[in-house]
C-alpha cells in the first residue's frame, strides 16, 4: 500500500517543493509515496472564481466559503484517510502523530488561507485543525509541508538507516543529545572523551543523561515530573 497525499491549496506550484529533494524527493520519485494537489479555486463561485467573503459579523479580511472548501474537499476520494486543516488553534502537531498516520493509507490536508475557514464546514466534514508551532504564517502550504515530511520520513525504506528515525528527538519522550563529527578539536572545542572511548556502554550512558539535561533546561514540560 503507497502512501497516499492530497493537498488542496489555491497555489498548487508549491509542491513538491521540499518535498521533492533529499530522500523524501527520492522515495516521492520511487513511488514509495504519492503526493497529488486540487486547485481550491477551480470550485470557486461565478465566473471569478470566488473563494472567499467578508466575516459575519464584520472585521478584517476575509473568510474561505464553506461552499467552496465542502465541494473541494468532496471531489477527493479519503479512503479512511485524516483530512487535516493546519491552523494557530488546533492541537499542537508532535512527532506521535507522525508515527500513528505514517502507518496508514495517507493524509489529505486542506491549506486556509486569508483570516480562516468558515467554521462550518471545519464541523460538517470534521476536520482535524493542526498547530505547528505558535505562529501565525500566510497560508497552510508550508505546515502541509511540514507535516508531510515529518510523516513520509517515518515510511518503511525512506531513511538511508532506519535507526535515524528512533534515535533522535521526541521518539523516547526526550529531545535528542549533543552529536559531534571529525575534527576531533575545533576552534579549540574538543569532542567530549567518552564519544571516543569505544565503550558503548559509557556512551549509551551518556547520551541518556545528555538527554535528559537538554530536555530538562529546554523543554521540562516533556518530563512530566
Amino acid at each position: 500500500m503507497t502512501f497516499a497525499a492530497t493537498v488542496l491549496t489555491l497555489y498548487p506550484e508549491a509542491f513538491p517543493g521540499p518535498l521533492g529533494v533529499s530522500l523524501i524527493g527520492k522515495a516521492l520519485a520511487e513511488k514509495r509515496w504519492s503526493l497529488d494537489t486540487v486547485q481550491i479555486r477551480d470550485f470557486g463561485d461565478g465566473p471569478r472564481r470566488k473563494v472567499d467573503d467578508a466575516p459575519a459579523g464584520g472585521g478584517a479580511g476575509l473568510v474561505m466559503r464553506p461552499d467552496v472548501a465542502a465541494a473541494a474537499i468532496d471531489s477527493v476520494p479519503r479512503n479512511d484517510r485524516p483530512l487535516l486543516f493546519p491552523s494557530p488553534r488546533g492541537k499542537p502537531f508532535t512527532q506521535a502523530m507522525a508515527r500513528e498516520w505514517s502507518h496508514g493509507s495517507g493524509l489529505v490536508i486542506f491549506c486556509g488561507r486569508f483570516e480562516g475557514l468558515d467554521e462550518r464546514v471545519i464541523e460538517a466534514r470534521q476536520m482535524i485543525e493542526v498547530c505547528v508551532g505558535d505562529a501565525v504564517l500566510m497560508g497552510g502550504e508550508v505546515a502541509a509541508q511540514l507535516i508531510l515530511e515529518a510523516t513520509v520520513r517515518l515510511l518503511p525504506g525512506v531513511l538511508g538507516n532506519e535507526l535515524s528515525a528512533t534515535e533522535e528527538s521526541f521518539e523516547d519522550g526526550l529531545l535528542e543529545h549533543p552529536q559531534f563529527t571529525k575534527p576531533r578539536v575545533w576552534e579549540g572545542r574538543d569532542t567530549p572523551e567518552v564519544l571516543l572511548s569505544g565503550d558503548h556502554a559509557k556512551v549509551e550512558a551518556w547520551r541518556k543523561a545528555e538527554r535528559r539535561r537538554i530536555t530538562r533546561a529546554r523543554r521540562p514540560d516533556l518530563l512530566g515530573d
